[in-house]
Parts: C-alpha cells; sequence; structure tokens
C-alpha cells in the first residue's frame, strides 16, 4: 500500500512536486487543499464531526468535508471524490475561492494549505462512513459563527480559519 502524497505548491498554486502526507504535515511545507461546504435549502451548512479514530482533531467538528487533491485531480474533482468516500453523496460542486492558511496543533503537525473553497446543495440525508466522521449536523452560518466564538474548543483549528475567510467571502457577494 503506497503512502498518501500531497501536492506541494508555491504561493501561485503552481506545484512544485510531491511528499508524503505526514512528512507535509509535519514539515509544514506549503501543498494545496480543499475544503467543501455543503448547504440545504434552509441555507444551512452541514457540519461533520471527525471521527474518534482520526490521527488529529478527533471528534472536533468542521466544515462538510476537507482534503487534498491528488496528482493530476482537479479540486473539484477532489471535492467530489472526498464527499462521496466520507458523507455518502454527490453533488456539483462549485470552486468559490481559494486562500492560504497555517494552522499547527499540539502533535507537532501543522496544516500549511493552500486551500481551495467549494459549495454544493444537498437536501438528502448523509450516508457517513464512521471510519471518516463520527456525526453531522445542519446549522445556519449566524448559528456557526456564534457557536465557533462561544465554544472555539470543539472546532478543528483549520475550520475556524476557513469559516471566517468564508464567512468574509460570501458577505461581499
Amino acid at each position: 500500500m503506497s503512502l498518501e502524497q500531497v501536492i506541494l505548491v508555491n504561493e501561485k498554486d503552481e506545484a512544485i512536486g510531491l511528499m508524503e502526507k505526514m512528512e507535509a504535515h509535519r514539515k509544514a511545507v506549503l501543498h494545496r487543499a480543499f475544503s467543501v461546504f455543503i448547504f440545504n435549502d434552509k441555507k444551512e451548512l452541514m457540519l461533520q464531526q471527525r471521527a474518534v479514530d482520526k490521527y488529529h482533531s478527533p471528534l472536533l467538528w468542521a466544515n462538510t468535508c476537507c482534503s487534498h487533491q491528488r496528482d493530476g485531480e482537479s479540486s473539484l474533482d477532489a471535492g467530489k471524490r472526498r464527499l462521496q468516500e466520507e458523507m455518502g453523496f454527490s453533488c456539483t460542486l462549485e470552486e468559490r475561492f481559494s486562500f492560504i492558511y497555517k494552522a499547527p496543533f499540539d502533535n507537532g503537525l501543522t496544516e500549511h494549505e493552500l486551500d481551495h473553497v467549494m459549495t454544493g446543495f444537498y437536501k438528502g440525508q448523509p450516508d457517513i462512513n464512521l471510519d471518516e466522521v463520527a456525526a453531522y449536523k445542519w446549522m445556519s452560518l449566524d448559528a456557526v459563527q456564534k457557536d465557533i466564538a462561544k465554544h472555539p474548543k470543539i472546532y478543528t483549528e483549520w475550520f475556524k480559519i476557513i469559516f471566517k475567510e468564508f464567512y468574509k467571502q460570501i458577505s461581499n457577494e
């Protein structure tokens, strides 16, 4: 079984190489990633609670799904793949914006990512993969913003960063 690799990029999102995922996170090397935000017909965001056995941030809440593109895979294709793997459904996705962030963790790993943020619409029930996701819930963006302020420790570090940027971006639309 080969180890998962991430695509190393420069600040212009130009690929400059590949590195094993855990090594990239240990060395805090900038790499390409994506974050998916799925909404329902009530304009609520689907959040996922990470599975208990995740190598970092177990049982913390995050956006619908996020991960890394594979070599040669578009961001939208990667988002659709991972949405199906984690949440058990597919839908049309639209890339909204990208930005760079850095989030260190207590375990010595750091997310340093050029993140492609995308949105989609789904009004069914997900069929969550329990190896990846412990639970899910729907919340309005305002409720998420207030809950992050009130209970920041129940959310992943990267979600707090990405949500703030996402909220700012969509507020300007």
